[in-house]
């Protein structure tokens, strides 16, 4: 479910439509958290649909740490990638202001983040684009998204937060809160192996 403070506005041609602030959203304000009217498709039934429907899954769902896909019910699935996104998560089911977002300013996620099977060519045009989207990103970029992440996480309790409802692991949220040693990393969510988290206490 994405924040109640967004519409969705047409950009341009070339990019559709994205997910736009209506108010301003401070950083680490809860911006999207998964929720039961999401769907998950496992491989075995991503691959048994017909080619129209993969195609949309291919454009419209993330794949998670788990290698499912994950498709919105919402807007959130309109959010448009950015090499210097606002939006990004922790190793939770949700994602964070990792700045403060303007009214009228467009949410955007790092695709980098959602296990993109194949690379694509980046055209957000930012200071900080890397030109392609790679599916190895999180190897590359995942410490720097971390502390971003990271630092947004702290404020959770500083701020309004219309979505905690639909937040799951609440108590391990808590205690990630109270004790940062066991907040889980942005890698948590890669499926691509090849990163070790680190151990969290008591786990």
């Amino acid at each position: 479910m994405v924040h109640p403070h967004t519409e969705l506005r047409f950009v341009n041609p070339h990019i559709g439509w994205g997910v736009f602030a209506t108010k301003p959203i401070p950083k680490g304000t809860i911006v999207w958290a998964l929720d039961a009217l999401d769907q998950t498709f496992q491989p075995e039934q991503v691959a048994a649909l017909p080619p129209y429907a993969r195609k949309q899954l291919q454009i419209y769902a993330y794949v998670d740490g788990k290698g499912r896909h994950i498709l919105c019910w919402d807007h959130a699935r309109f959010f448009n990638h950015s090499c210097s996104a606002n939006c990004l998560s922790v190793g939770y089911d949700f994602e964070l202001a990792v700045r403060d977002i303007a009214e009228g300013e467009e949410l955007t996620d790092d695709y980098g983040t959602l296990n993109p099977g194949e690379p694509f060519p980046c055209g957000c045009a930012t200071t900080a684009c890397r030109g392609h989207v790679l599916p190895d990103d999180m190897v590359r970029h995942g410490d720097l998204w971390d502390a971003a992440a990271r630092a947004a996480f702290f404020l959770i309790r500083n701020v309004p937060q219309p979505l905690w409802d639909v937040v799951r692991d609440k108590a391990e949220i808590e205690a990630a809160l109270a004790a940062p040693e066991r907040l889980r990393p942005i890698h948590h969510h890669y499926r691509g192996g090849g990163i070790k988290e680190p151990m969290l206490a008591g786990g």
